[in-house]
């Protein structure tokens, strides 16, 4: 059993990965902007409320835990409304932390970035050695942070970890966890409260999606994995590459036998212009012995059913 400091634990990703890091017997804290009682979905998990500008606050948050996941970061909204901020928040808050789990003793720091470091869109055979070009300050700022965790790492001051997440899907922990605008949570919800799935485009763009339950499976295992193994702490994780349109019809399907009904796909016509392939390497990680699920139709499911207990249909 390990001790592990969740930063951003109450969130979309980190609730997922609370859950099954207790669930494979760790103890686990969670770092939130504000004091508050844990939740009811994760009653075991103690909520910490450190002050981010203050040394000492983050180093004690940090003391006694074996290993951090840090989660928390502006998100790619207010990132790019906010460049400086993001830098503020996704650079040197990170930074902040990753010090005050060095003089914590922590022996490992794993940090969550982004696969659009390597580019926006993203295109082409892309593994842990294709240039990182970060386009927009979501991505660019997270690189910062990646630099300074790899250092630390190559240079023996910590065990550092970067995670370079594809397009992670799947239900949150609770409704009240603001991330229904992305794909295929915003499709599971239209699909229980207007009975149709609506798209901007055509769908042709292709993607790499991953289950939450294989992210926070794969964290497990970043946090339990030996020492030996991690190599240069730098890893891409990811599953199928798809497009918007096939991820739809999925989504489509699984909402028809929910409901019994048949749920249409509005789209506007595809233009026929050419889509650059895409394939997101992730052979790195599962060389350490991670195997997937890709249990993909049993997290739309769960979507599904979080969407139809909290929204009501609109006829």
């Amino acid at each position: 059993m390990a001790s592990i400091l969740i930063t951003g634990g109450l969130g979309y990703l980190g609730g997922r990965i609370a859950s099954q890091l207790v669930k494979a017997g760790h103890r686990v804290r969670a770092t939130s902007r504000k004091a508050q009682p844990a939740p009811a979905w994760l009653p075991e998990m103690q909520v910490l409320a450190p002050d981010w500008e203050s040394t000492d606050e983050l180093i004690a948050a940090c003391t006694g835990h074996d290993a951090v996941v840090h989660l928390a970061a502006m998100n790619e909204i207010y990132s790019g409304r906010d460049p400086v901020g993001a830098l503020r928040t996704n650079g040197l808050a990170s930074l902040m932390l990753q010090n005050a789990a060095q003089s914590a003793g922590v022996r490992r720091f794993i940090f969550f970035s982004t696969a659009h470091v390597y580019g926006a869109p993203l295109a082409g055979d892309i593994d842990e050695a294709t240039l990182a070009r970060p386009r927009h300050p979501y991505a660019i700022t997270h690189r910062v942070a990646e630099d300074f965790v790899l250092a630390a790492h190559d240079s023996g001051q910590i065990e550092g970890v970067v995670v370079r997440l594809s397009n992670g899907f799947g239900a949150p922990m609770t409704a009240d966890v603001d991330r229904w605008t992305l794909l295929v949570n915003d499709l599971c919800r239209q699909a229980l409260t207007t009975g149709a799935l609506k798209l901007q485009s055509a769908g042709t763009q292709l993607r790499d999606f991953i289950t939450l339950d294989d992210v926070g499976r794969a964290v497990q295992h970043l946090v339990e994995l030996d020492t030996s193994s991690l190599g240069n702490g730098l890893f891409n994780l990811g599953d199928r590459t798809m497009s918007i349109l096939q991820m739809t019809e999925m989504v489509a399907a699984r909402a028809s036998k929910l409901l019994g009904c048949d749920i249409p796909i509005i789209r506007p016509a595809d233009n026929g212009a050419p889509v650059p392939s895409l394939h997101y390497h992730t052979e790195k990680i599962r060389n350490t012995g991670f195997r997937l699920r890709s249990d993909i139709d049993q997290e739309i499911d769960s979507t599904l059913l979080l969407c139809q207990r909290a929204f009501s249909r609109q006829n």
